[in-house]
């Protein structure tokens, strides 16, 4: 039986770590956050540079770390990945056979990751780059950009599950939503 894979997408502030959090409380996920294997690096390197600028990292960077992490022995979450359609791409074509996947899109307007994003900067949280206002635009023009035809390509791929959730709610809100999709 094949385990299952979570995708988590979503803009900036959609609540994909906090539900995250909620769900591996609930089963035993192995939680991948390329966003957080980049941020541990040391700041003086390349890739904390290029993420700093708000910028993606190269598919070739990714793909490599993608790989060193994902095993085929347990469930797992991805926060973070994929970000592009050449990224979705290569997850199904590595890993579809592999893993039960299904794609959790957090959908949330632009307003409400602005909000979220200015609230968890105020409460002493968030990410180093949230307080630069030029990161954060240039990582929201991204998703925009870049993320959603991922995602609208993901909806539609050969044998993967795909739910919109209404990410808009509060997080009890967003795990019922999540519970329910996963249960189909």
């Amino acid at each position: 039986m094949k385990h299952t894979m979570i995708v988590m997408m979503g803009g900036q502030g959609a609540g994909k770590g906090s539900l995250a959090t909620i769900m591996k409380s609930e089963h035993e996920y192995k939680h991948i956050e390329s966003g957080a294997l980049f941020r541990a690096l040391p700041a003086d390197s390349e890739i904390a540079k290029i993420i700093a600028r708000g910028e993606l990292v190269p598919d070739s960077e990714l793909f490599k770390l993608m790989q060193s992490q994902i095993t085929n022995d347990s469930d797992i979450i991805l926060d973070g990945f994929p970000r592009t359609l050449p990224q979705a791409q290569w997850l199904v074509a590595e890993y579809a056979d592999k893993f039960d996947i299904h794609v959790l899109y957090l959908n949330l307007s632009e307003e409400i990751m602005m909000f979220r994003i200015n609230k968890r900067i105020k409460e002493g949280g968030g990410r180093a780059d949230d307080a630069d206002t030029a990161a954060v635009r240039r990582r929201l023009d991204t998703f925009w950009k870049i993320t959603v035809p991922a995602i609208e390509w993901l909806r539609t791929a050969d044998g993967i599950k795909f739910s919109d959730i209404d990410a808009s709610q509060t997080l009890d809100g967003n795990m019922e939503q999540i519970r329910a999709a996963l249960a189909r």
